[in-house]
């Protein structure tokens, strides 16, 4: 399983992304220009156009964004599943330029987050944090065959975390008690732990993914 196959990306990978990429990069851009009034206006009308244009191609229903299957045996891509994640979608220009990767057992999220991600000033937003702790909590449930939605996840802030600085996520399994999974991760920056995460997630077998994929595509 690839993004290629995801049904609202065939036949245009690479442009989704250069679209995604451009978008993000607009983002930053909209949260620290001052343009004058006129540009800015200008700006917004511009957009609206683009936008109207492609909104004729948005299909009716629109398929799920995830694709919800198992992992497959050696699988673990967990950003070709998710292309529109809010964090490591390739193809959504809300996430921020982070990297999923794996040492080992280990899930790594790595990457800067910039302007756009601030909460207080100079410092990443707790909440972009939690988010960003969910997703490579899940990768690490994902690698260890473990896969599933997440029950509680408790981050512990230890210091501020700034922006403009390169991250580290890092995220292991901890325990595995029935469906009953136990998952670790910090983040460092220049090598100090910043913030902790504990994560409880049930595992979802084969069949029990199957029938939430089913439900997301509106199956019976």
């Amino acid at each position: 399983m690839t993004e290629a196959d995801h049904p609202v990306l065939l036949g245009r990978l690479e442009e989704s992304r250069a679209l995604a990429a451009s978008v993000r990069r607009l983002i930053e851009v909209a949260t620290a220009t001052t343009a004058p009034p006129g540009a800015t206006l200008a700006a917004a009308r511009g957009l609206d156009a683009i936008t109207d244009a492609l909104a004729r191609y948005v299909p009716d229903p629109m398929p799920p964004m995830t694709q919800l299957n198992f992992p497959e045996e050696g699988e673990s891509d967990l950003s070709a599943r998710m292309p529109f994640d809010v964090m490591i979608g390739r193809h959504s220009p809300l996430a921020p330029p982070l990297t999923l990767s794996s040492e080992g057992t280990t899930a790594i999220l790595s990457g800067t987050l910039t302007r756009p991600y601030e909460g207080p000033p100079g410092c990443v937003h707790g909440g972009v944090l939690a988010t960003a702790f969910d997703i490579v909590c899940a990768a690490a449930n994902f690698i260890a065959k473990v896969p599933g939605p997440t029950r509680s996840l408790q981050i512990s802030y230890r210091r501020p975390t700034a922006l403009h600085t390169p991250c580290r996520f890092e995220a292991r399994v901890d325990s595995v008690d029935g469906k009953n999974v136990r998952t670790l991760g910090r983040l460092l920056q220049n090598g100090v732990v910043t913030c902790e995460a504990v994560g409880e997630f049930v595992f979802f077998d084969r069949e029990a993914i199957g029938r939430m994929a089913a439900r997301a595509r509106g199956e019976s």
